[in-house]
Parts: C-alpha cells; structure tokens; sequence
C-alpha cells in the first residue's frame, strides 16, 4: 500500500500499539457538523486495549478501523477534532487557563473548584448531571492510556502540563471525582518559587543545603508545594551530577542538564505487568545516581530509600505527607511498618540516613518552608525533629536547639553558614 494511508499504518506500527480492529461503517459527523459521539466511544474503547498515551497515528487508524469515516478530507477533519477533544480538559480548560491557577477540582455535586495564590474557592462552573463528569473523567484518563470503568473505577494520569486523578462510584460516594494538578514543566529556579526570591532568607539556607549534599524529605499537606520546591532545590545541584527520579506519575522536571526519571506502571485488566516503587527505587540504584530523589514516600519503598541512603549515596531527596515537621516521625514509622520495619529499627536507619526535613505551609496565602528541622534518634528507640530554624507567623526567623550543629556540618563541608 502506498500514500497516506501506508504512511499512516507504518506509524501506528512505529508507536508500538497493535494493530486497530475492523469496526462498524457510518459517517463522523451528525448533521449540525458535530462530532459523531460514536467515533469518540469507539477511539475511547481502543484507547483502553494499548498501553501508553494516544498518538496521532493511534487516532488516525481508530477513526480507519471504525469505518465511520468516508473520504480523506472527512477523516482529517475528525482527526482534529478527535484531538481536540481527547486532548486538553475540555469545560474544565478555561478554569485550568486562568494565571495562577494550581489545581482543578470537581465535586461529587458538580461544583467545580480552582485552587491558586488565593486558596480554594468555587468557580461559575457546574456540572448538571453526573454522566457529564463520568463522560469527561473517561476521556481524560483514556487520553493518557488508562482505563477508568466500572472494573477499575480510579486512574491517575499524566496528560501534557496536568496530572488527572479519577475515582467514580461506589467508590466515591455521591458521584464521580475529578482532581487535576497543573505542572508547571520545567521547574522554576528556587529564587522564582520563594517570595522576594535571593532576599528571602530560605534562599541561602535551602542553597546550602544542596550544595552541602545533605539528605533531606520535604513535608507539608496537600497542594503545600513540596514537588514545587523539590524541583527547586534540584535545579540547584552541580550540572555535572546525574539526577535519578522515581515517582508514581512523572511531575518534576528540574532545570537541571542531566536527568534520568522512573515512573510506576499499573497493570493491565488481568493485574499483570505491574511496577511499583520499590522496583523502581531498586532499579535506580543500579543507573549510578549522583542524587537519588523519591517524588513522595507514600509506601514501603521507604525502606530501600533510607537503605539506599546508608550507602554512600548522599544528597538525596524526596517528599512525604504530614501536617507538622513534628508529624515526620509518626508518618515515617507508619509506612515502614508496611515494610515490616520496627519503630527501633526505624529510629536507627532514619537518622543515619536523613539529615534534615524541611516543612512547608502557608503563610498569608503564599507556600513557604516554615521549618528546618534534624532529624535524630531520641535514644528511647523513637524519631524526633529537633528544630533548626522556624518562620514564625510574624514572617522573622527564629533559630531552634539544632541550629549550632547545622552550622557546624556547613563548617566541615567549607560552606558559609548562611546566618
């Protein structure tokens, strides 16, 4: 076969997706020029039967496999629109677009939320049925190569500049959920993301802490900017230094020239195929990483992080939940249980392993680092935060017990203390 459709075929080979099936005849458009929904239902289905994201040769032989398409201009035309619709937030785009905004919500009731430099608040936006956010919640992980039906009723999904996550009943009571995080791509310089940039006085400290190759997590809450100031911090490592990142779904994209990043894969219909963060944190270990960075300890990859870190492999990083720096310890004991780690065992490894937590919270609306604490074994077989600087909420820095022994660890390592 020659012309378009060969070059179409050969890439739809290329994009390692099997072949599309043969499917029912009819047209793409409804008589108003809408698209036909029958042409998306079907791309949607196909969608599910590959792994990874769809392509434009992907789209192109659906729409050829469907046979609802007569005619190369008539294909072309509902390629585009196919795109269009299957790419982006659709409804959701507008509120997505507006500056400042970092993240997308829908409730169980319609409403449709915008978090940004103000705070949560409500949009005009709603939604009247609950099929309408099922519909869209369908597409957007279809989009990314996911499956989200009934079998499997959540995703989380990388799509462009957002991460989707779905859930639709029972498991989420009163109707289906959507939450959409927008990435910013290339992640700002640590000056950008900190107000007043090199003038605010985390500034210095944070960079000390980067170029003393100190083993940090990142604690807050959710939408606290841990992954914000993570990839920060890491567009502050020497450019000779190789970067390994593991993440569940890929978020950081540090300005940094020598990045190598791992995500976790979910299993087909039939559960196989699955890969999870502690294979993957293993598998790092053996790509030479100058820093090894976990996205977010949410499980018992933990374990292999902080083993990792007993071994030589100094400046590393992640993140982890916790409303407090306080919070740490508690969070930390709990998923390593999961890896069968006693809290003693926990406490040891820990402090051997981590030097420093670095929390983040709000302050006057704005995410800020609101503590540098140390990490340590309280020598009862349990881990605490000793406090090393706190941003009050009057906005001045106060130093706390562990300040002098900061100071000391620059001192050894020939950095000024930044204080």
């Amino acid at each position: 076969m020659t012309g378009p459709g060969a070059a179409t075929e050969a890439a739809g080979r290329e994009s390692g997706r099997r072949r599309w099936a043969p499917g029912p005849s009819g047209t793409g458009r409804d008589p108003g020029g809408r698209l036909d929904e029958r042409v998306l239902d079907e791309v949607r289905r196909r969608a599910l039967s590959g792994e990874g994201p769809l392509t434009g040769a992907d789209l192109a032989g659906a729409v050829r496999a469907s046979g609802l398409v007569v005619g190369s201009g008539s294909a072309a035309q509902v390629i585009r629109a196919l795109q269009e619709d299957l790419h982006g937030l659709g409804p959701l785009q507008p509120v997505a677009d507006e500056p400042g905004t970092t993240d997308v919500l829908v409730d169980a009731e319609g409403l449709v939320w915008r978090d940004g430099d103000g705070g949560l608040a409500p949009t005009s936006l709603r939604f009247t049925e609950p099929e309408q956010i099922r519909t869209l919640a369908v597409r957007l992980a279809a989009s990314g190569g996911r499956r989200l039906d009934s079998a499997q009723p959540f995703a989380d999904v990388v799509v462009g500049a957002y991460r989707i996550h779905a859930v639709l009943p029972p498991i989420s009571a009163g109707g289906p959920l959507i939450s959409v995080r927008i990435r910013a791509g290339k992640s700002a310089g640590l000056g950008a993301v900190l107000s007043r940039g090199a003038a605010n006085p985390w500034h210095a400290v944070l960079r000390a802490v980067i170029r003393a190759r100190m083993n940090f997590l990142i604690s807050g809450g959710t939408g606290s900017g841990k992954t914000t100031l993570l990839g920060a911090l890491l567009g502050e490592a020497a450019p000779t230094e190789r970067l390994l990142i593991v993440e569940d779904a890929r978020e950081l994209e540090p300005a940094h020239p020598h990045v190598v990043s791992l995500q976790c894969r979910t299993g087909n219909i039939e559960g196989a195929g699955e890969v999870g963060m502690t294979d993957l944190v293993r598998q790092a270990l053996r790509m030479r990483p100058d820093r090894l960075v976990v996205g977010e300890c949410r499980g018992a990859e933990v374990a292999d992080f902080l083993t990792a870190m007993n071994t030589g492999h100094d400046g590393a990083g992640g993140t982890v939940h916790a409303s407090s720096a306080d919070a740490v310890p508690a969070r930390l004991a709990a998923l390593a249980s999961l890896a069968g780690m006693t809290g003693p065992a926990l406490a040891v490894q820990a402090s051997s392993a981590l030097d420093l937590v670095i929390h983040m919270g709000r302050l006057e609306g704005q995410r800020t680092p609101r503590e540098l604490g140390r990490l340590v074994a309280d020598g009862r077989g349990f881990l605490a935060v000793s406090p090393i600087m706190r941003l009050d909420d009057d906005s001045s820095m106060r130093p706390g017990p562990s300040a002098a022994w900061f100071a000391q660890v620059l001192a050894e390592r020939s950095i000024p203390c930044p204080w």
